[in-house]
């Protein structure tokens, strides 16, 4: 870095204080967009290097699947969640795509995802990407991108159906809301390569098996395809543990 944008660096952090993304408090200017703490905190999964993970058995239960990974768990009253809610419906991209950089960079260490070809973000209907002003699974997509480095494919495939916020919706209700809801439309882009699905939190994993789906269908089964998130619901890893020894 050159000696004026290190200056230039120097007056944005007297002007504009860093703090971290996830607690608010101030960060060294030697840390991240996480602080040290928070790092230390975090409620890592581990899952990028457990081949039975409770993701990988409630897809396969439903789509075939290579391998799937979450960084860290979802739970409630969380600075974790409070975190996501921010990028995904506050306007904070930046924060998101931070985040996706860590994620990625965790499934490299893992050497399980090294044959990944192409990431696809979880794409949002056309009317609520306009309302919010942007798709917060792209910008997890550009920093997995970053540090797992693969290149994504914004375009590959389009949400269809305006399906409302899936937040409060009951678990069989979900399903039925994602029937059909994506559709291929660059298939060529698709045919033949190892996919990885990107979105922020994995919950029932309906909206994905939905996504998996449509590219299976449309590359005639010539496709692998793997799933990672920021996040995973622990509701679900409790449901999956009781019926799989995850």
């Amino acid at each position: 870095m050159s000696i004026f944008a290190n200056i230039i660096n120097d007056l944005l952090s007297l002007l504009l204080p860093r703090v971290c993304i996830v607690c608010g408090e101030e960060v060294e200017a030697d840390e991240e967009s996480v602080c040290d703490l928070c790092k230390l905190r975090v409620p890592l999964t581990n899952f990028a290097t457990d081949d039975n993970n409770p993701m990988v058995c409630r897809l396969r239960t439903h789509a075939p699947i290579e391998r799937a990974a979450a960084l860290f768990w979802y739970s409630r009253d969380s600075n974790w969640r409070k975190m996501i809610h921010e990028f995904k419906y506050r306007g904070a991209w930046y924060s998101a795509e931070k985040m996706g950089e860590w994620l990625g960079r965790e499934l490299r260490k893992s050497g399980n995802f090294d044959d990944v070809d192409l990431i696809v973000p979880i794409p949002l209907h056309t009317f609520k990407r306009l309302k919010r002003g942007y798709n917060q699974s792209e910008h997890i997509a550009i920093g997995v991108s970053r540090g797992l480095g693969v290149k994504y494919d914004f375009r590959a495939v389009r949400r269809v159906s305006n399906t409302a916020s899936q937040a409060l919706t009951q678990q069989s209700e979900r399903w039925r809301n994602m029937e059909s809801v994506f559709k291929v439309r660059r298939e060529q882009q698709l045919r033949g390569r190892h996919i990885l699905i990107v979105d922020d939190v994995f919950t029932t994993g309906a909206t994905t098996t939905s996504c998996i789906e449509s590219i299976i269908t449309a590359c005639q089964g010539d496709v692998r395809i793997s799933v990672a998130t920021l996040a995973v619901s622990r509701r679900l890893v409790e449901e999956m543990s009781d019926r799989y020894d995850v």
